[in-house]
């Protein structure tokens, strides 16, 4: 197996190495030219946005056009006029609850608790989960109808993942969420059998840290929670986060 190696693009970009496999999601931004950087290595390359936020889907992508073999795209992006930029016979459009499997790539796509969906890839052993905007979004000062509203969506769609496996797994631990901020990816560790975390969506937050009752016992993981562009890791299988 590969080593997996990340580097953060922005907000809820990464871009994932293994090998001359390259794998981007939610390229809002790249402000350092990662993925760019990385073209003549590659092979395969794959793009994927999780919905149509301008934070997360970037009609820019098509530029990628000439190297992806697909573009995984959340149908809600179908809706934005820029979606008729994109190219039509290498675009992939899913909706919630679909999958894909084809040349070595397989993915299925989930739900959301904002907009659009999740996905798990898995590709050359790995299985990656990237969260989109799927989170447990509760505000200080909303009303609590709201938040008990925003408490039972996550709560039902972690039925849904209930169990999961990811080797490792990109979600948001977003620093407007002030004492919520962790909420949504501490259940998420604790009912998936996800063996690392890279945290997500809190651009201009300090780098943040779980705290001692974070995970639950035995349950213990690798985190990375990158704040600068172009910040990189390796992943290694059976271990934790490498420079």
């Amino acid at each position: 197996m590969d080593k997996l190696e990340i580097t953060y693009l922005l907000n809820s970009g990464f871009f994932v190495r293994l090998g001359d496999v390259g794998i981007v999601f939610d390229d809002y931004q790249d402000p350092t030219g990662a993925v760019d950087a990385a073209l003549p290595e590659l092979s395969e390359l794959y793009i994927f946005a999780s919905h149509a936020h301008f934070d997360h889907f970037n009609p820019a992508i098509r530029r990628y056009e000439g190297n992806a073999k697909y573009f995984f795209l959340s149908s809600d992006i179908r809706l934005l006029p820029a979606a008729k930029q994109m190219p039509e016979s290498k675009t992939i459009w899913l909706d919630t609850y679909d999958s894909y499997e084809d040349n070595g790539i397989c993915v299925t796509s989930y739900d959301s608790t904002d907009a659009g969906t999740s996905f798990l890839v898995e590709k050359n052993g790995w299985r990656i989960f990237h969260a989109g905007d799927f989170n447990w979004w509760h505000w200080e000062g909303d009303t609590e109808e709201n938040n008990g509203f925003a408490r039972n969506g996550f709560k039902k769609q972690m039925k849904r993942l209930e169990g999961l496996e990811a080797d490792v797994a990109f979600f948001p631990v977003d620093g407007r969420l002030g004492a919520a901020q962790p909420y949504g990816a501490k259940e998420f560790c604790a009912r998936t059998e996800t063996k690392a975390l890279v945290t997500m969506h809190s651009v201009g937050y300090p780098r943040w840290k779980p705290s001692d009752d974070f995970f639950l016992p035995g349950k213990e993981i690798p985190v990375w929670s990158p704040v600068e562009s172009g910040e990189r890791r390796l992943l290694i299988p059976g271990g934790g986060f490498t420079e």
